[in-house]
């Protein structure tokens, strides 16, 4: 396929998704940048209703970095143990509090160099954070953005890397803002990994894996 060509099917994709979802939003629950940050840090390899579940009552008691240092390591264990790796996580959650206490004010920075220095923040889990709170056209790569990107030639790539490349070089920059929450959503509830719901997806047409492509 041309280049043009190829722009010009990218572009209808990403039409529709915004026609479909206006506004996507993330489903991890935070009441600012820093809730935020800590559900991201709990997120990884578990699922965001687990963390949303886990969280809700600790933000109660924990929504700052001073607080979350007062609430302690162990009573932190206390609100998180039904999230995986659990005690990595919550020695991640006051570090990282403690960094942005003597380091930040107590401020989330909003620069991917900072954030990935913190404790238990990667590329991606900044790259939430960037985009999420600070309106940055960051894209965070997870499986779900893997995958789609791959089957449907939005954002072929080898590894999580080379992906977040291609959504920055193909997608058209008015969809840069929320291209990987349309991604994610999509990956999630539509182009599912075992059984995607290609009857159900408002791109089949140009999608080259749709099965239902293959059978008309």
């Amino acid at each position: 396929m041309k280049a043009a060509e190829e722009y010009a099917r990218i572009t209808r994709i990403f039409r529709r998704f915004r026609v479909h979802r206006p506004e996507p939003k993330g489903e991890l629950e935070h009441v600012n940048a820093y809730t935020l940050l800590v559900a991201v840090v709990l997120s990884a390899q578990a699922t965001d209703v687990g963390v949303n579940r886990a969280t809700r009552e600790l933000f109660q008691f924990a929504d700052t970095p001073e607080k979350m240092l007062q609430l302690g390591e162990e009573r932190l264990i206390g609100f998180i143990r039904t999230i995986g790796l659990y005690r990595r996580k919550a020695a991640s959650v006051i570090a990282l509090s403690r960094i942005l206490c003597e380091s930040y004010g107590g401020e989330v920075p909003s620069s991917r160099t900072a954030l990935q220095s913190l404790p238990g923040v990667g590329r991606k889990s900044a790259n939430v954070v960037l985009n999420m709170w600070f309106s940055h056209p960051a894209q965070a790569v997870d499986t779900h953005i893997f995958r789609v990107g791959n089957r449907t030639g939005i954002a072929p790539g080898k590894n999580v890397g080379q992906v977040e490349r291609a959504i920055e070089d193909k997608v058209p920059a008015e969809f840069q803002q929320h291209a990987h929450h349309w991604l994610i959503l999509h990956g999630r509830y539509v182009c599912k990994a075992r059984k995607p719901a290609c009857g159900n997806c408002v791109i089949t047409d140009l999608c080259p894996s749709s099965s239902v492509a293959a059978d008309s």
